[in-house]
C-alpha cells in the first residue's frame, strides 16, 4: 500500500501525547534510537520531546515517508 504525507500526518495526530521509540538514520548505516513523547503536530512538521536529552526535536512527515525516521508506539507500563 502506498503511503502519503496526509496518511502519515493523520497517523502522527493519533499518536500525539503517546510515548514513542524513534529510530533516526544518521547516514552510513548509523542509527540513533531515542524515546520520547510527541508534543505538537504542525502542517509540515511534528515535535518530539526527547526525555534523555530533555529537549525537543522536530521531524518532517517526508522523513517518515522516505524512512529516514521510523516511529513505534511504546506500550504503557
Amino acid at each position: 500500500m502506498l503511503r502519503t504525507i496526509t496518511a502519515i500526518k493523520d497517523e502522527i495526530v493519533a499518536y500525539k501525547g503517546q510515548r514513542v521509540r524513534c529510530r533516526t538514520s544518521k547516514g552510513r548505516n548509523k542509527m540513533e534510537i531515542t524515546h520520547g513523547v510527541i508534543v505538537d503536530v504542525y502542517p509540515k512538521i511534528f515535535t518530539l520531546y526527547v526525555e534523555s536529552k530533555a529537549s525537543t526535536v522536530s521531524f518532517s512527515y517526508a522523513e517518515i515517508l522516505t524512512k529516514e525516521v521510523e516511529l513505534e508506539v511504546v506500550p504503557a507500563m
